[in-house]
């Protein structure tokens, strides 16, 4: 029997479709390669944007038509949603409308034990672990809360053991994750007096003390979650943690800030963002932002790129607002023109890029650690945009601190860790010299 697995959207997606993709082939299902038609495909789908909507049914209509005979089963965010226009897609044989019922869609495949977790992350240098689900916050934006809404986090002991097995099977970098990652524990304490709690902080400890020539990051996180207690863990094991949070940012405007319903203000982001530079050595502080949200003013804009400076981000991810159905943002009054959100994507992408120069040019002569990834063959057409032809094969990988790294291929082995002395920049990444020892890591 052959299986073929599609993911859209996040991290925790592709997590969970490792998960049953796991479960399927310890039953004999095997993966479909290249042209292979499949018996049975699996399409984990996203519904945060309403272009997630329409490419999941583009992938699932796709699928039918390569693989006429196929069953197509369909999970995920879009299935949550909308799962009667899931269901009348062709070949669409079964609707898992709820996480919740991936073990026992295992088990109707005839799955007998199904596992707590993976052991292996296909085609992937990094693994990603899932530790939680759920969130509850509601910004004016979000559809995520309204499909996942019930927060639940695995025991610390499931990720803890596979963690294990992840980094025996060769993994040397292992990204937590999960659909509000700094409400790891929450839904344990809610009874519980605060010295009792359960935090974030707590399993990257526990992780942190594995052995193993491995490293942990983390995914997005909130900057109210960014607490003391969490910058103690990453400085107190700099050699397991890497230095590097994305702390989701929106917008640097208080009064944008109020309209998303989100929890905090620009200048406590900032003061958040200080206090991880206070403990830690050039951290990498990367972000997303909203440009062109309903009603977000000139003025206002222009607060967002000066938050922007001050924070330092390395990288930001730019998403023009895009209105989603069943959220109180699309029928918002003083919808954004398509062109004012391109003219200031455009702008926030030229900062962007003078903050990624300044980030970069501060870690020359710095020892990192790189996790040698793939062939930089494969993001060449980045590269010739850039300006940037390697003239011998190269390896591109990610170092610690979140910069890409571009080695010669023949010293760097893919999936290995390599020390280096980082160089300057030449288009997007680093370039880098084999360091002689082990690199004293930094707090």
């Amino acid at each position: 029997m052959k299986l073929k697995t599609v993911t859209l959207g996040c991290k925790v997606n592709q997590y969970e479709t490792e998960f049953v993709r796991e479960g399927l082939l310890g039953i004999g299902y095997e993966d479909a390669v290249d042209e292979q038609a499949a018996d049975l495909c699996i399409v984990n789908t996203c519904t945060v944007t309403n272009e997630g909507d329409s490419k999941s049914r583009q992938v699932i209509r796709r699928l039918a038509r390569e693989n006429p005979a196929s069953k197509i089963v369909v999970m995920g965010c879009y299935a949550t949603r909308a799962p009667e226009e899931v269901a009348a897609l062709p070949n669409v044989s079964e609707v898992v409308t709820d996480k919740r019922e991936l073990p026992d869609l295992l088990g109707r495949f005839g799955v007998i034990d199904v596992p707590t977790g993976i052991s292996g992350f296909a085609r992937r240098q990094r693994a990603y672990v899932k530790v939680q689900d759920g969130c509850m916050l509601r910004c004016s934006f979000c559809i995520i809360p309204y499909v996942r809404p019930n927060l639940a986090s695995r025991p610390a002991a499931h990720i803890v053991d596979e963690v294990r097995r992840l980094v025996d099977a060769g993994h040397r970098e292992v990204v937590l994750t999960g659909i509000h990652l700094g409400h790891y524990g929450v839904d344990w304490n809610r009874n519980l007096p605060k010295e009792e709690w359960t935090r974030l902080s707590h399993l990257v400890r526990d992780l942190a003390t594995l052995p193993g020539d491995f490293r942990i990051r983390m995914s997005s996180i909130e900057a109210t979650e960014v607490t003391r207690e969490l910058i103690d863990v990453m400085a107190d094991h700099p050699e397991k943690v890497a230095p590097h949070l994305h702390i989701s940012m929106q917008s640097g405007s208080d009064g944008v800030l109020r309209r998303m319903r989100r929890r905090w203000g620009a200048q406590r982001f900032v003061d958040r963002c200080g206090l991880l530079k206070e403990r830690l050595d050039r951290p990498a502080i990367t972000t997303d932002i909203i440009v062109g949200f309903p009603g977000e003013t000139d003025a206002e804009f222009a607060e967002t790129v000066d938050v922007c400076r001050q924070a330092g981000f390395s990288k930001i991810h730019i998403f023009p607002f895009s209105p989603r159905r069943g959220t109180p943002a699309a029928e918002m009054a003083d919808q954004i023109s398509k062109q004012t959100k391109h003219d200031r994507g455009v702008e926030l992408a030229r900062v962007e890029t003078e903050l990624r120069a300044e980030y970069y040019a501060s870690l020359e002569g710095m020892p990192l650690r790189v996790l040698v990834e793939s062939p930089l063959e494969q993001q060449e057409s980045n590269q010739r945009a850039e300006g940037f032809i390697p003239s011998a094969p190269q390896h591109i990988g990610t170092s610690c601190r979140y910069a890409p790294v571009a080695l010669p291929a023949d010293l760097a082995p893919l999936g290995e860790f390599v020390n280096v002395i980082a160089g300057p920049a030449q288009g997007s990444h680093l370039t880098a010299e084999l360091a002689a020892a082990p690199p004293a890591l930094t707090r």
